[in-house]
């Protein structure tokens, strides 16, 4: 099991103390998390694209590049990688390049986005999502694979002859994730490659969880990848821990009723309830997680918490990510115990290359 944590980036105020903040404090606040995370023993770093306010990763791989200019352990992926807005080409190199950069620690996570003005900015069509995804990873697929491309589609300029600069490192592409709340393309998308499903299940009650993920375990069997509990399967959170549960509730509440995204809505108890987000004691969350395993419809391979949005401050998320680092050593155990010896572990670059030498 890799745990972790992700961001999304998003530039909020303190909504308890009114300290706004920059972009820079942000940026900069998130390479120090990187950093943290690594030295408590967490096994990935996850950062979001986005191109609007109030949100500053519009470049991944620029912030990524240089987390792993001063980690040397922590795999570097993405929370989103827009395959519909971004050019397949320009991925395709930039991943490539932060491959080689990180000594192969990388992997990303594919999607849609789903801010819809974002589309136009970009020449696209919202109303294209789905083939925009469907097409340009085929394309991206073969430009990492094949040394010479001759390609034709919808959605961009032909590729004759064309080689994608610099080759993936060790003739290994970075494993892929394709990241969905709600498209069942996306997990046929997923399974039809045999590539991992990452379903982010923050905001979403768990029934909608076991659909998402059954539907991808049991394409992935269809397609003849393996049996549905090899599938690769990635969940996410939302975290906030305290060594006592009503501490947290309490400090926790403030940022969750002034948050666009919950604010408004159900009660901070019946999210709480309901969706991934935990916010307690260190063993409650132990027990909360363990419990996704459930409607994961098994084993699976990565869970990413989200410890640093809505403006909770710099140093409560530091407080965040040294508790999750105690509360992954229990995790890891405690889905280690029982798990079948068939359920394969998240594939890395290492992993990859070892099962490319040996023809697999």
């Amino acid at each position: 099991m890799q745990i972790g944590i992700f961001g999304v980036g998003d530039v909020v105020g303190d909504p308890v103390t009114g300290r706004p903040v920059t972009e820079r404090e942000r940026i900069k606040a998130v390479l120090e998390y990187a950093e943290v995370a690594e030295q408590v023993g967490l096994d990935v770093f996850a950062i979001g694209e986005h191109h609007n306010p109030p949100f500053m990763p519009s470049s991944p791989t620029t912030i990524l590049g240089h987390v792993a200019a001063r980690t040397n352990r922590i795999i570097l992926s993405t929370s989103t990688t827009l395959i519909t807005t971004n050019d397949p080409v320009k991925i395709a190199e930039d991943y490539a390049t932060l491959q080689h950069l990180a000594d192969g620690r990388v992997d990303l996570m594919m999607g849609r986005g789903n801010t819809g003005p974002v589309y136009p900015w970009f020449g696209k069509d919202i109303r294209d999502g789905i083939a925009l995804a469907v097409e340009n990873y085929a394309l991206l697929r073969r430009l990492w694979r094949e040394e010479v491309v001759d390609w034709e589609g919808r959605f961009r300029t032909p590729l004759q002859g064309f080689t994608s600069t610099p080759r993936p490192l060790d003739g290994v592409p970075p494993f892929v994730w394709h990241g969905s709340i709600r498209s069942s393309e996306i997990a046929e998308q997923a399974a039809y490659y045999g590539d991992g499903f990452f379903h982010n299940n923050v905001l979403w009650p768990k029934r909608h969880v076991r659909q998402m993920v059954g539907l991808y375990r049991r394409r992935f069997e269809h397609h003849g990848h393996g049996p549905a509990d090899q599938a690769i399967v990635g969940l996410a959170a939302q975290l906030y821990v305290r060594k006592n549960s009503q501490d947290a509730i309490r400090e926790f509440r403030p940022y969750y009723d002034a948050s666009p995204v919950y604010g408004g809505g159900p009660s901070l108890e019946e999210t709480m309830r309901d969706t991934a987000l935990l916010v307690g004691s260190p063993q409650q969350v132990i027990e909360r997680t363990m419990e996704f395993r459930e409607f994961a419809g098994g084993d699976y391979q990565r869970q990413l918490f989200n410890v640093d949005a809505l403006g909770v401050p710099r140093a409560a998320v530091l407080r965040q990510i040294e508790q999750l680092g105690e509360i992954a050593q229990v995790l890891r155990k405690e889905f280690a115990a029982g798990r079948p010896s068939r359920v394969p572990d998240a594939p890395t670059h290492a992993s990859l290359k070892a099962a490319k030498e040996a023809g697999r």
